[in-house]
């Protein structure tokens, strides 16, 4: 435990002598907008600082990627898999390092970080394989022409990440425009900018050449912005909150950039009297309590047939009041600290809105007593309604609202009652049900008797409020490359003779 913590202040050392700057072709870059605090979430003190970009130094990373660009996306795509499949290689070498770096500068528990480096080294993987065929299209012959279809790199790209699980989702994003033959200039989240540095640096040890990965610190309103409204940057993935995917979307209108948005989410799970109540209960309780509560795919409501929500509730309310909150760092902790005061006082603001609905709190609903840093207890809100803020609104903490319905109609429209849409869980042992069920939700992804489990080359993204877009497999390629069709004549037509 403390060997961990130990290992990830000994990774930002060289950050700590002054405020963390930037990454720009290739070279770190002192900061030399204003400066601001990273805290740490798990005692409330300060770690370091990070600083704004500057406009300069924002126009310097997008010229940076500009003129990578060329040469980058006519790289052999056989290169940028080695390329990339060594920069898989170094993130496992250091998976260690990272898991504690994201411990101590967003939070999350070494249970879970401890595999979630791993993770961003197989996103990695994944996307540098299908690198070879990521320009491949399609054959469309017809009688008198043979239409085919090839794909290049739409050109420099925005990436704009959260600050929940800041490396895994990095990768994410980044990996698939690397693999496409883009150039990408990052903005990490700046509540938790240390792992994202160590990103930037891994890729370039690994041999990418300087400008076609970039990383600027800032605030979403000046350096994201800038970023957004630049004209020399083609698209914008971003992931994050539904009201800032509004903003960048209205401040990347005037330069028709393309945009993916992974936003937010007030997930259902579904739970019917016939469903294996054990193992529901077990996916219930992870899938809201890990990650402390902070996740956008976590399943924050949970619809139970009325005449076992009682029961189901009583046993929810012991499995929360029996999970073990503290330290990070230490593996036996299941949920961590919030990211940071002013999410800490959004989280706790919903007790008394709870309250003053109706709802009862069944367990937690009050800050860690003692706590140094900004711990929050494992909540639960019982005797809910789906008209009641605490089941429209997105809390994005460790807090599940529990809801009863009658039947299968009931249990559909409570779960699509909600202005968001990513995704959905049922639990029941009727297949016929289920697979009604999840065609009826309105959510871009349904997992049957399951938490949520990734399988890369499926489709992620949400409808709603929760998003535009689809990551993952050859969804990934379509955001980040250009689809051009070539007709060729077969000499069997006759062209229109006009003026003769």
């Amino acid at each position: 435990m403390a060997g961990n913590r130990a290992l990830a202040l000994g990774a930002i050392e060289k950050y700590k002598n002054a405020p963390l700057g930037h990454f720009v072709n290739g070279a770190s870059l002192p900061g030399e907008g204003a400066a601001f605090d990273v805290l740490e979430p798990g005692t409330g003190e300060v770690l370091g600082q990070a600083c704004d970009a500057s406009e300069a130094q924002l126009e310097a990373a997008v010229a940076a990627a500009r003129t990578a660009f060329p040469q980058w996306s006519a790289t052999p795509p056989e290169e940028r898999r080695k390329v990339l499949n060594k920069v898989a290689d170094l993130i496992v070498a250091r998976a260690d390092e990272i898991a504690a770096v994201e411990c101590l500068d967003a939070g999350q528990c070494w249970r879970f970080m401890s595999k979630a480096a791993i993770r961003g080294a197989e996103n990695f993987r994944f996307f540098a394989d299908r690198a070879p065929a990521a320009a491949d299209g399609q054959a469309l012959p017809t009688s008198d022409h043979l239409n085919y279809t090839t794909r290049k790199a739409i050109g420099p790209v925005a990436v704009i990440t959260p600050w929940n699980t800041p490396f895994m989702l990095s990768t994410w994003k980044i990996a698939p425009a690397l693999a496409a033959g883009c150039t990408v200039v990052h903005k990490p989240a700046e509540w938790s900018p240390y792992s994202a540095r160590l990103l930037v640096e891994i890729a370039h040890e690994a041999g990418l050449p300087a400008g076609v990965f970039n990383s600027v610190n800032g605030l979403g309103e000046t350096t994201g912005k800038r970023l957004t409204e630049h004209p020399g940057i083609k698209a914008v993935a971003f992931v994050g909150e539904s009201s800032t995917g509004s903003a960048i979307m209205r401040q990347g209108a005037a330069t028709l950039k393309r945009v993916h948005f992974e936003l937010g989410g007030k997930n259902p799970v579904i739970v019917f009297d016939d469903a294996d109540l054990e193992a529901a209960l077990d996916a219930v309780v992870f899938m809201i309590y890990s990650l402390n509560g902070q996740r956008c795919t976590s399943s924050s409501r949970v619809l139970i047939q009325r005449g076992i929500y009682d029961q189901f509730v009583a046993r929810i309310a012991e499995r929360v009041k029996h999970l073990k909150v503290g330290d990070p760092f230490d593996p036996a902790t299941e949920v961590g600290p919030l990211i940071h005061p002013r999410h800490f006082a959004k989280v706790a603001s919903y007790m008394d809105i709870a309250l003053g609905e109706g709802a009862t709190i069944a367990a937690g609903g009050a800050p860690v007593d003692g706590a140094k840093g900004f711990f929050f207890q494992p909540t639960l809100f019982a005797g809910a309604q789906q008209s009641m803020r605490i089941a429209q609104e997105e809390i994005f903490g460790p807090v599940l609202t529990a809801i009863p319905f009658d039947d299968e109609a009931d249990a559909i429209a409570k779960a699509n009652d909600v202005e968001y849409g990513l995704a959905g869980y049922v639990w029941s042992r009727d297949v016929q049900r289920v697979l009604r069920v999840a065609d009826a939700l309105d959510v871009g992804m349904v997992w049957v008797n399951s938490e949520n489990v990734r399988h890369l080359p499926t489709p992620f993204g949400g409808t709603k409020s929760s998003g535009i877009g689809r990551d993952g497999g050859d969804w990934s390629f379509d955001f980040y490359m250009e689809t051009k069709n070539v007709a060729l004549a077969r000499g069997t037509h006759k062209t229109q003779r006009l003026g003769v």
